[in-house]
């Protein structure tokens, strides 16, 4: 009989506390693998409850991290000191699995004391985004420590991408036969076309327009996309869905170009699920024009939709947006080709729909959570010996 495999899922995000693609990935991975083993979360934050079939517990940082002096610094003092608290705790499962740099001091520690095996999963890549700086200070240097020790000590890398897998192996000395490509997932069942408008009478947005959904981040290009709206059609309208500024300055900077241009609708919270399926239904073109990407979620999310994507070239996207099939490649941090992809679905509305549909047919056969959850189970069985 085949020994039925446990798992400690190590995150930051987790629902209620969702606000990037790492927490979306932990959020639906962790329901999927808990149809076929047994499921612990370990995330940050206060006190919830979990899906039926998985135990949820709950930590916080010390608090002394967070009192006085440079505030930047609390960004990753703050988890170290939370990583501490997840692993007071006995460690039971088979393996230890940690999303982020956040929680990689946390498995480095379980494997040490409880001699677990740790696989950790690399979303982005503490050394590629050297924008954090601006975001963490002398904190930045502690967060890319906590990655490489996390990812070095680790006996499993699973990067979401191809191209992250070749970062990944740019950044750190690691066997490649260590490293496993397993993409992020969606679930189709949720993520499908709604045709209601609930939501666009919410916030104002007329029938034509350009989707953006992201943080406030100089990582995800939001202020590319602000810069190529001179470049469109004046009575076609850009949604920013963008919510947890990574800081109070790019903050300032959105919010300042946003006002000085009339058909820019700018929605500051983090829209509820259910919304913004409607808006990724009904939007003409979603448009993502990170200037780094180890996958980018977002673009599953808008092609399940069936909405036509135009977005960088960079990262992982090319994995997920086909150019020419169901949607449109550019490069990154130029705004101007950005409006030129834009306006030729604009422009072709026949274009647009063919490629909606492609984008829908693309999800269904190579990104649902049962596969990536499967994948998943098989590498946790390869460090778990057997009988």
């Amino acid at each position: 009989m085949e020994k039925r495999l446990s798992v400690t899922l190590m995150t930051n995000e987790y629902p209620p506390n969702v606000y990037g693609g790492a927490g979306v990935h932990v959020d639906y991975l962790s329901r999927a693998l808990a149809n076929m083993m047994e499921v612990e979360v370990r995330c940050f934050g206060g006190e919830r409850s979990g899906p039926e079939g998985i135990m949820v517990r709950a930590y916080r940082p010390w608090e002394l991290t967070t009192r006085g002096g440079d505030q930047r610094l609390a960004k990753a003092l703050s988890p170290l000191s939370t990583d501490l608290a997840m692993v007071k705790d006995p460690v039971t499962s088979d393996v230890v699995h940690c999303h982020t740099w956040y929680t990689f001091m946390a498995g480095f520690y379980a494997k040490e004391l409880y001699g677990k095996p740790l696989v950790t999963t690399i979303h982005s890549l503490e050394p590629l985004r050297p924008w954090k700086e601006e975001q963490l200070g002398p904190a930045y240097r502690l967060s890319r420590w906590m990655e490489r020790t996390g990812v070095l000590a680790s006996d499993r890398v699973v990067a979401v991408s191809k191209g992250m897998k070749d970062d990944i192996l740019k950044c750190y000395t690691i066997p490649e036969d260590r490293i496993r490509v397993i993409h992020n997932g969606i679930d189709l069942d949720e993520y499908k076309p709604i045709h209601t408008n609930d939501a666009r009478r919410e916030y104002g947005i007329g029938d034509n327009y350009v989707l953006f959904v992201g943080r406030m981040s100089r990582q995800k290009g939001i202020v590319h996309l602000l810069d190529a709206v001179p470049y469109l059609p004046e009575d076609v309208q850009v949604v920013l869905c963008a919510g947890a500024p990574d800081t109070e300055e790019i903050e300032r900077e959105v919010v300042e170009r946003a006002a000085g241009k009339p058909n820019v609708v700018l929605i500051r919270e983090m829209v509820p699920k259910r919304k913004v399926i409607e808006l990724y239904t009904n939007a003409r073109v979603f448009c993502c024009p990170s200037i780094y990407e180890p996958f980018g979620i977002i673009n599953l999310e808008a092609m399940a939709c069936e909405t036509p994507v135009v977005a960088s070239a960079v990262g992982g996207i090319p994995e997920v947006v086909v150019d020419g099939e169901t949607g449109f490649l550019v490069e990154p941090g130029d705004p101007e080709a950005l409006a030129r992809a834009i306006n030729t679905l604009l422009r072709n509305p026949d274009l647009a729909r063919s490629f909606g549909k492609a984008g829908r047919r693309r999800v269904e056969a190579h990104f649902s959570w049962d596969s990536i959850a499967r994948q998943t189970k098989d590498l946790y069985a390869e460090l778990v010996p057997s009988g």
